[in-house]
């Protein structure tokens, strides 16, 4: 993963949902299928994961993407890239959801050092 921070990136997408009482399981289950499609393979895209809160049963879902740059993120999701991109079926499963983009380029780590 590059890690210069100077031209915006590496770049974490983090989308957060809410899921409607009772789907988060099936909302999980789409990340691991349909949302790794939207990225997986994707020019820039150096990979995803996904999971849940912790308290569980606040319904809160995660879906996270690693992108080389910001271009890499804006070429993928086009000029809609800041809102959340829901493939079909999602929406049955979220009562609301959110999109962020963060730059990691100057604090990413991975591994302890010495």
């Amino acid at each position: 993963m590059q890690r210069n921070g100077s031209d915006g990136g590496p770049i974490m997408r983090l989308f957060e949902a809410r899921a409607k009482p009772g789907s988060a399981g099936a909302l999980l289950q789409k990340f691991a299928s349909t949302s790794a499609d939207v990225v997986r393979g994707e020019p820039g895209n150096e990979g995803f994961f996904f999971g849940h809160g912790v308290a569980r049963d606040d319904g809160v879902v995660f879906f996270a993407s690693m992108w080389s740059d910001l271009a890499s993120v804006k070429a993928r999701f086009g000029e809609d890239w800041q809102l959340s991109f829901l493939p079909e079926g999602y929406e049955d499963l979220i009562d609301e959801c959110s999109v962020r983009h963060i730059d990691v380029g100057a604090g990413w780590h991975v591994g302890l050092d010495g």
